[in-house]
Formats: C-alpha cells, sequence, structure tokens
C-alpha cells in the first residue's frame, strides 16, 4: 500500500492527542477539569511530540451524556470556563506548534435546545422537521423496530405534537433531520464559528448516523454470530444509518469548512457499525469529501489478535482518491487498550511499550487517548460510583467508559494525583498513583520517556510518517513486521506478542540495528530474533 507525496497536508501521518476535558486538570477546585487546567498543561502536551489535540466537547450541555448532548453549539459550558478560555487556549497551542481539533455533534442535540423547543411544540411550526419525527404505527407502538445504541427502542412519545421522536442514544438526545438542507446550512454555520475562533479541524462525532432511511423501515435481525449483549447488536442496521444521500451532504459541509478556513482544514469521521469500512473510504474518497475516518476496528477489539491488525490496515489501498485511515487503540468510549490486550504471562508494562512502537509504524493517521503515555490500564469503577448512562443501563456488559475517563494522574504529592483540590467527578485508579507524569518524567526508562522517543522518531522519519506499508511474511497470530518506505527511505517495526520466540528472514535494508528496543531482540546475519513480548522500531 502506497501513501506517498502525492498528498502531504499536515495531518497526514500526523499524531493526534485526545484530551477529555472533564478529566485532564482542574484549576478551580470543583472537582471537574476545565479548559484553562488545559492550556496550563500544553507543554507537557508538545512535550509528548504530537502534532495537534482533539479536544471532547466542551459545549453548553446538561451533560446526561458529559457534553454529547449539545444545548448551544456556539457556548463554552460554565463547567469547563469561557469563550475567552477557549481562545486562550487556542493561541497557546499554536505558539507552541499544536493544532486544534474539537468535536462536532452533528448528527444530534439535547432536547433542551432551542431547535428542539420549536420542533417538539407543532407539526407546522418553522422547524417542525428539523428533527425526526413519526407517527405511531394503528396499535400505538413505535414506528419501526429501530433500537438506541444505549438501550431500548429508539422512538419516544411526545404528546404535545402526537408523533414519536427518533434519539440514536439518551431519550434526551433527539436526532437531527440532517435531510432538511436548512439543519445543514446551520450546522455549517455553527461550524464556521468555531473555525473563525481558529480551530484547525474538526472530530465529527456519530456521523454515520446522520442519516436515516426516508420511509422508516424495520432494520433486518442480525446474524447469530453477532453480539447480542444489547438490543441494537442484534439488529443488521441496514435503514438506520450509513445511508447513501450522506455523501452529497459530507462534500457539503466539507467544501464549506474549506472555504471558511481558507486553509487546509482536517476533517475526521466518527464511523461506527459492524462493518464500517466502505462507510469510511466513501466519506473519504477523492479530494472533496473529509480528510480522514476514524476507525474502531482496534478500539472495538477485545484481545490482541495480529491476523486482524493487518487485515484492517491492509484494506486501505493506499490510493489518495481511495480515501484515509484515522486509527486509535483507546479512546473515551471503551475500555483502556492496557487492559483490554493485557497478557498476564509477558512483563509488567510490556504490552503498551509494544503497542506504541506497533501504532507508531501505522499507516495514516494516529490517535493518542490521554494516559496512553503513561500506560494506564483501566480503572474498576464500582456500580454505586458510575455516571456514564450507558455503563449504567448495559451493567456489567456495557462499554465501561467510565473506567477510561477517569482524571490524568499528574503527581502522587495529594490524595488527587494533583488532578483537583476537591473531590473528583471520578475516583482515580489505585494503579495510576504509580504512573503519574511527575515520576514517569524523572524516569529516563518510562513509558512516558519512550513515548516521547517514539514520536519523534515518526515525527522526523518520512516513512513512519507517509511512507507506504506492507506487511513482511510471518507466522500467523505471533509476529507483525512492518516495513514502511518513502522514496530511498525505510522504517520497519516488528513486535511479537506471544510467549514464544521468533526468528525471522530480513530484507538487507532492514538489516540494521534498531533504535528503540523492547525487551530481548537482535539481527545476526540478516535473521531476526525477537524475544517473547518483545519489540523493536528502526526509522529512517
Amino acid at each position: 500500500m502506497h501513501y506517498g507525496p502525492v498528498r502531504k497536508p499536515w495531518w497526514h501521518g500526523a499524531a493526534i492527542y485526545q484530551i477529555y476535558p472533564r478529566s485532564f486538570l482542574d484549576t478551580n477546585g470543583d472537582g471537574i477539569g476545565d479548559l484553562p487546567g488545559i492550556t496550563k498543561t500544553l507543554d507537557y502536551v508538545a512535550s509528548l511530540k504530537v502534532d495537534g489535540i482533539w479536544l471532547s466537547p466542551f459545549f453548553t450541555s446538561p451533560m446526561l451524556d458529559f457534553g454529547y448532548d449539545v444545548s448551544d453549539y456556539r457556548g463554552v459550558d460554565p463547567v469547563f470556563g469561557s469563550l475567552e478560555d477557549f481562545d486562550a487556549l487556542v493561541a497557546r497551542a499554536h505558539r507552541l506548534g499544536l493544532k486544534v481539533i474539537i468535536d462536532q455533534v452533528y448528527c444530534h442535540t439535547s432536547d433542551l435546545h432551542p431547535w428542539f423547543s420549536a420542533s417538539r411544540g407543532s407539526p407546522s411550526g418553522e422547524m417542525s422537521d428539523w428533527y425526526v419525527w413519526a407517527d405511531p404505527r394503528d396499535d400505538g407502538s413505535p414506528p419501526n423496530n429501530w433500537q438506541s445504541v444505549f438501550s431500548g427502542p429508539a422512538w419516544t412519545w411526545e404528546s404535545r405534537r402526537r408523533q414519536y421522536y427518533l434519539h440514536h442514544f439518551l431519550k434526551q438526545q433527539p436526532t437531527l433531520n440532517l435531510h432538511n438542507p436548512r439543519v445543514v446550512d446551520a450546522l455549517v454555520d455553527v461550524g464556521t464559528f468555531w473555525i473563525k475562533r481558529g480551530v484547525d479541524g474538526f472530530r465529527l462525532d456519530a456521523l454515520n448516523l446522520g442519516m436515516v432511511d426516508r420511509r422508516l423501515r424495520d432494520n433486518p435481525p442480525g446474524p447469530a454470530s453477532y453480539g447480542a449483549s444489547r438490543p441494537f447488536d442484534m439488529q443488521r442496521h441496514v435503514y438506520s444509518m450509513s445511508q447513501p444521500e450522506m455523501i452529497p451532504l459530507i462534500e457539503r459541509m466539507a467544501g464549506a469548512f474549506r472555504a471558511a478556513a481558507g486553509r487546509d482544514f482536517f476533517t475526521v469521521a466518527e464511523v461506527g457499525g459492524s462493518d464500517p469500512h466502505a462507510t469510511m473510504v466513501d466519506y473519504t474518497s477523492g479530494s472533496k469529501r473529509l480528510s480522514c475516518a476514524y476507525s474502531f476496528d482496534f478500539i472495538g477489539a477485545s484481545a490482541f489478535d495480529a491476523a486482524h491488525i493487518r487485515s484492517v490496515v491492509e484494506r486501505w489501498s493506499g490510493d489518495p482518491d481511495a480515501g484515509y485511515p484515522g486509527f486509535a487503540f483507546s479512546n473515551h468510549d471503551c475500555a483502556r487498550v492496557a487492559s483490554r490486550w493485557r497478557n498476564p504471562a509477558a512483563p509488567k508494562g510490556r504490552i503498551e511499550r509494544l503497542l506504541l512502537l506497533l501504532q507508531a509504524s501505522l499507516s495514516g493517521t494516529i490517535f493518542i487517548y490521554q494516559g496512553e503515555e503513561l500506560g494506564l490500564p483501566q480503572v474498576d469503577i464500582p456500580f454505586d460510583r458510575l455516571v456514564d448512562p450507558e455503563s449504567i443501563a448495559n451493567y456489567p456488559n456495557g462499554s465501561q467508559r467510565d473506567g477510561a475517563r477517569t482524571p490524568m494522574p499528574w503527581s502522587a504529592a495529594d490524595p488527587h494525583c494533583s488532578f483537583s483540590a476537591g473531590e473528583p467527578w471520578l475516583p482515580l485508579g489505585d494503579e495510576h498513583r504509580s504512573l503519574t507524569v511527575a515520576k514517569q518524567d524523572d524516569d529516563p526508562d518510562s513509558m512516558l520517556n519512550l513515548f516521547r522517543r517514539v514520536m519523534q522518531l515518526r515525527s522526523s522519519s518520512p516513512a513512519l510518517r507517509r511512507g507506504s506499508i506492507e506487511f513482511l511474511p510471518s507466522p500467523p497470530d505471533t509476529l507483525l513486521l512492518v516495513r514502511r518506505t518513502a522514496g530511498g527511505e525505510a522504517a520497519w517495526c516488528g513486535v511479537n506478542f506471544t510467549g514464544r520466540p521468533v526468528a525471522m528472514s530480513l530484507p538487507i535494508e532492514m538489516s540494521v540495528p534498531a533504535d528503540v528496543v523492547v525487551g530481548g531482540v537482535r539481527c545476526e546475519d540478516g535473521t531476526l530474533l525477537i524475544e517473547p513480548f518483545s519489540g523493536a522500531l528502526r526509522a529512517s
């Protein structure tokens, strides 16, 4: 696969650091992270050698889904600060050479948004068709069998209109009608507002849920092998997501955002589903659509699988006109990868280091979730401390989002790891107290300092950042051996996630010493010898 010199915008091969504002740093003692806290720590973020930051929502919201239920697209929720605080954050990030990407939630709003208040009042008002409304079936039941991602039917009765409204998530998150061009125009205006405030890109939340089948047909049942932890998982979402009419809308938005920015503006689509690859390619193909698609292929995987990783990456052709990927191992919506892919037989902290080498060697844009640079594991939150509605509704089989959203451990100098002077909104993890930024910063062999070295290698290597990628033959599920090339330069990565040693013959250009070695790796007479749970990375 070739990701070569045809296309070189700033985000091509970039490393983006995701910040969950509630849990990064609290500066006013209320136990909730805020925008001034992010600004205060941007020097630390810049030291990670990443290219930019992605901020999860900080907009005005009743916080039933912690900011993904937006009640004012142009406002900063007081718990996070003010618009002036946001402007200061952007200015500081730019002075440090960091791009700023923010979430935009265009598929739904809070039910407290003025648009929904106007829409729910009457079926004939000016905004009556700004959301997805439908009459009941003859027996009074919802118009179809669609299920909410969180739990239960995706329809709620509104007595004022005597109709049902659609919600893919909480009932307090009504779905916008993106078939309505006036709604799209209003959302473009929202995006333009933030572009004018200096942002460099948008992560478009749950984008393939943005349009539904106009006829509201029932979804067919899913195959028996598809997960059944929630009713949502028991259907094939043929009519409730990934509709073909999204493509013109995407081109309209992407073009408007580029024009408003007057520069290379980054747009990344969050695309979910059981097999989203075709949709991801559709959303990013050619020059008129989005920059990148954010893949759940690794985030949704409960265990490491070398063959799966290889197959996911190889599905992207590398043709600039055939879409562009974004790869992440963790985010705010799933259990942390250090726990999901942990192998009890491996030395403590080893799997996290191997994952770092692997992710740095992948093609596309890569996304790192806050705390991954520290090797933070998932926190086990007891049921009585859960606050996430999805985790509560589907306990104990939910996505465990609370355990991935716990506060950042800055220093062990105080009970709250210097995150806040007050009681944090979620409890800190006991394991996190030994993995703080302050402790790792002073240790040259720490995960944090390894992260910095590896990200610097990726940033400075044309092969790792933008080169073509191929997986060399290796025993299935034993070793991943990656080669990246750009012009006359080559880089490679070999990682062994198993408890068995592996020996591989190497091409001549890969027979040079590695820049970074984790565990036991050596090269003798063109043969690469990798000990159990070991790996190496060589940059051009």
